[in-house]
């Protein structure tokens, strides 16, 4: 994602969160990572410790779903009330989405704009930008699993409801025509099957 770190940094000033009418008691977990400050435990090069260590190193892909659920709870506390994760919405995932657009990095021009429908625009257009439908859709499948994690149940999951479903789809549509780009799925050639031998003629059968 290349812009949570933009809005996590913009979040400290009060004057920049949300004001919608949403009920108090936030209840988010959160969780945060702590640095080993012991040198004696840095130069141990034994067998035993390296391999004590390495389950415990987390993936790409796991270190930017904690970030991003981090993020997402630090949303939920800067709104006035603060919004409380289990009475949290699609509508509410709607509006995190829609105000993620402002840290947005991508050009997406308008029907107005001579460069509409241009993959490589010539010259630069005063259109805004905004966050591309790739970043939105991953951080949506990491949100949705981290949520599922911290113990929600999945038919209850504001990150799988319809209606951001349908937001997704309206954002990948409307910016392939504005950027004039594809984000159509290319399908995979399937090997040639192996046909079975052919039976030996009756001929031979008989010598």
């Amino acid at each position: 994602m290349d812009s949570l770190q933009d809005f996590e940094t913009s979040n400290t000033n009060p004057s920049t969160a949300l004001t919608p009418n949403f009920p108090a008691n936030l209840s988010i977990t959160t969780v945060t990572t702590t640095t080993n400050t012991n040198p004696s435990a840095t130069t141990s090069s034994s067998p035993s410790s390296s391999s004590s260590t390495s389950p415990s190193t987390l993936s790409r892909y796991e270190n930017q779903k904690r970030r991003d659920w981090n993020t997402f709870g630090q949303y939920l506390r800067n709104h006035r009330p603060p919004l409380s994760l289990s009475r949290c919405s699609g509508a509410h995932v709607l509006e995190f989405l829609r105000y993620l657009d402002q840290f947005g990095k991508t050009k997406v021009h308008s029907p107005l704009c001579p460069f509409f429908g241009h993959p490589n625009p010539p010259a630069p257009c005063p259109c805004p930008l905004r966050q591309a439908w790739g970043s939105l859709d991953a951080l949506i499948g990491r949100l949705r699993a981290a949520f599922e994690e911290h113990g929600g149940k999945p038919e209850a999951n504001p990150f799988g409801a319809r209606a951001v479903r349908l937001y997704l789809r309206e954002v990948r549509d409307s910016q392939a025509k504005a950027r004039g780009i594809s984000y159509e799925k290319k399908k995979r050639k399937r090997p040639p099957q192996a046909h079975p031998p052919l039976p030996p003629p009756n001929g031979n059968q008989n010598q």
